[in-house]
């Protein structure tokens, strides 16, 4: 699988759920269990690649790792 590339847009600490806007411009929803170094909160604005899967008919963002 090849990776992708992108911008945290938004992330709410409170139930764990955040988006990421690609350098394509679509959108990658993800959940924070997908940040890779474990921290569970990523910083809106952080750059980071990601694998991007499809769960439940909704492409979402996975293995997520700040550039």
């Amino acid at each position: 699988m090849s990776r992708e590339v992108g911008v945290v847009a938004d992330f709410d600490a409170t139930v764990g759920l955040g988006h990421i806007t690609t350098d394509r411009g679509e959108t990658k929803l993800f959940h924070c269990i997908e940040i890779a170094d474990g921290s569970r909160t990523i910083d809106v604005g952080t750059r980071v690649s990601f694998v991007a899967v499809t769960r439940f008919g909704h492409a979402e963002a996975s293995d997520i790792q700040s550039s």
